[in-house]
């Protein structure tokens, strides 16, 4: 779906900081690509710098981000048929389906029983991004944390999906009064931010944003704004998304959205490629820890990455293509270097939000269109390609488009030192 275009900027630890990287083997960085012209001013006040200390997500390749970027470099499918549901009538029967998850450890059993997954995965991969960054629930750090200044900004495209078509299905069925009462709040977007926060007593900005596919990447942005202006200190951002079930697949399908390559499911999400003929949809939820580089350092956090910046517009063109002279993304990606502080020829890495569609068009290719969480997982992916000098392959690229001239990371992954994605 055509969303609000947002990009942002994220680069390397500060070699000034004095706090420690996370643990992962990766070969050195030199230098960034040289620039033609001087860089626009980048932020220097330690209160204002934002820094990324956790990630946590949930995906179909798993909950651990060190395996989830493993089986992405490696090239793996996640997609096959869908089994939660009787799919056989529908021209689109597969999807990358989460299968096997548990919320053992994170969420108790009679709350995990009513949630819909959505909430689930947004609980889940922010308790694990709090772990990542040495705050886990429970802990000393964690206690000593300021919770009026921490925040949680986890966004949905769709919200509780199941338990909104549940809760019309038994109105339909049997009447309002078989309503659940939990109907309302955990159909509704804002709750995966609203539980989170409630679970690790976070009472500073709490919202979500629904943006579409651009969601998580708003959250990022108003995220940063937050801890810029002083407003917080510390914010779990991102995004969760859970609508592989019949009426978010049929409504997809009413979009004529999806790809119908039901022989061949794992190659069905071709992005760049001439015979591609939709995307596939996946579910999960991607978040980070962003706080700022003062607030970081003085806790000794583990610093993994540093966001530089973005920006956000609109095309305000149609409900699903995007404009055909791409004014809308180019702007973007203008304001977005220049509220990082970076020039173009500095950026030696781009995490493509390519769906496989006709009108749109790197991850996705793998683990499905994530919708609301895409943008988290994708940052993730990103995060990871800076930390471990590999960047992951874009697969089933079997006939290129002839207009796609740049590196795609055809099929295959490549080391290459990313300084500023």
């Amino acid at each position: 779906m055509q969303a609000p275009a947002h990009t942002i900027g994220l680069r390397l630890p500060p070699p000034s900081s004095s706090a420690r990287r996370r643990a992962r083997p990766r070969p050195a960085v030199r230098a960034a690509a040289a620039a033609t012209q001087a860089a626009p001013r980048r932020e220097t006040d330690p209160r204002k710098r934002v820094v990324i200390t956790g990630m946590g997500l949930v995906s179909v390749f798993g909950n651990d981000v060190g395996a989830f970027y493993d089986r992405l470099l490696q090239g793996e499918s996640g997609v096959g048929p869908i089994d939660r549901f009787d799919a056989g009538s529908f021209p689109t029967r597969f999807a990358a389906q989460i299968r096997g998850f548990s919320s053992e450890g994170y969420i108790d059993g009679k709350n995990d029983r009513r949630l819909d997954d959505c909430l689930r995965y947004c609980i889940v991969s922010g308790k694990k991004a709090l772990e990542n960054a040495g705050l886990a629930k429970g802990s000393d750090a964690h206690a000593m944390l300021d919770k009026v200044r921490a925040g949680v900004l986890v966004g949905t495209g769709m919200g509780g999906l199941t338990v909104f078509s549940d809760g019309v299905q038994n109105l339909i069925e049997k009447g309002y009064r078989k309503i659940s009462p939990f109907f309302i709040p955990y159909a509704i977007t804002n709750m995966g931010s609203a539980l989170l926060a409630m679970d690790v007593g976070f009472m500073g900005p709490n919202y979500s944003i629904s943006t579409a596919c651009a969601t998580s990447n708003y959250c990022f942005y108003a995220a940063a704004n937050h801890i810029r202006r002083g407003e917080a200190d510390i914010i779990i951002a991102g995004g969760t998304e859970a609508a592989i079930i019949p009426i978010g697949l049929g409504g997809f399908v009413a979009c004529r959205a999806l790809s119908q390559r039901n022989d061949d499911p794992t190659t069905a999400s071709r992005p760049w490629d001439k015979q591609r003929d939709g995307f596939v949809m996946g579910e999960g939820a991607g978040v980070l820890v962003m706080e700022s580089l003062e607030h970081a350092m003085k806790r000794d956090a583990p610093i993994i990455a540093e966001y530089l910046g973005g920006a956000v517009n609109c095309d305000a063109y149609h409900m699903t293509d995007p404009r055909s002279d791409g004014l809308g993304v180019s702007s973007c990606i203008t304001k977005s270097l220049e509220d990082a502080g970076v020039a173009p020829e500095e950026v030696n890495y781009i995490n493509a939000h390519a769906t496989s569609t006709l009108a749109g068009d790197l991850a996705e290719s793998m683990i499905g269109h994530c919708l609301g969480a895409a943008g988290g997982l994708e940052a993730i992916a990103t995060v990871e390609a800076i930390t471990t000098g590999w960047v992951h392959p874009t697969i089933n690229q079997f006939n290129p488009e002839p207009e796609v001239e740049f590196d795609t990371v055809a099929n295959e992954k490549k080391q290459h030192e990313v300084n500023v994605g």
